[in-house]
């Protein structure tokens, strides 16, 4: 057997090299959370959600509040009451906000009114001195909630030029009577 040699360095003849460390002042390495991430992502989804739902829940609840009662006005106490109201409004005093307010949810369109505000103008500047007047109206049938009203609308001009309309209505009741279509 042989012996170690009694006289030198002990152990191997070559240190390993040093490992590097963090540097000074770096934090040291930490390893990646995991499945707490995952559950934060599912927490943050859910929350959306739950905010996306309870916005459009809450745009539902204020657009049925908001037109559940369009008719909000009184309406006409009879149906010859309406016509007469909404001919007043357009013939002579040609205004298309008025007449609007008169017309059922169901026919308000706005841009219509005003043109046909805007084609009686155009009447009275073409013409000289137009009078509109129109027969009482009359109520040809009436059933439950609906209404046909009819008459007859006459424009004379002042140099004796005379026209008429016949016009037909159809009226409906809802918190009062309504003007729904002109024909």
């Amino acid at each position: 057997m042989t012996q170690p040699p009694t006289s030198g360095p002990t152990g191997p003849a070559s240190q390993p090299p040093a490992q590097p460390g963090p540097a000074p002042g770096a934090p040291p390495y930490e390893l990646p959370a995991g499945p707490p991430q995952r559950k934060r992502g599912a927490l943050v989804a859910s929350l959306a959600l739950a905010v996306v739902l309870l916005l459009c829940a809450g745009g539902g609840v204020a657009a049925f509040l908001t037109l559940r009662d369009a008719e909000s006005g009184a309406g006409a106490t009879e149906p010859s009451v309406a016509v007469d109201e909404f001919l007043t409004a357009i013939y002579e005093e040609r205004d298309a906000a008025k007449a609007a307010r008169l017309v059922c949810t169901a026919a308000r369109d706005q841009n219509k009114i005003r043109a046909k505000v805007a084609e009686i103008e155009e009447y009275v500047a073409t013409y000289e001195s137009p009078r509109f007047r129109w027969d009482t109206p009359k109520v040809d049938n009436e059933t439950g909630d609906r209404a046909t009203v009819t008459t007859t609308v006459t424009v004379t001009t002042a140099d004796e030029k005379i026209a008429d309309q016949d016009l037909r209505f159809t009226v409906i009741r809802k918190t009062g009577w309504w003007v729904c279509e002109v024909a």
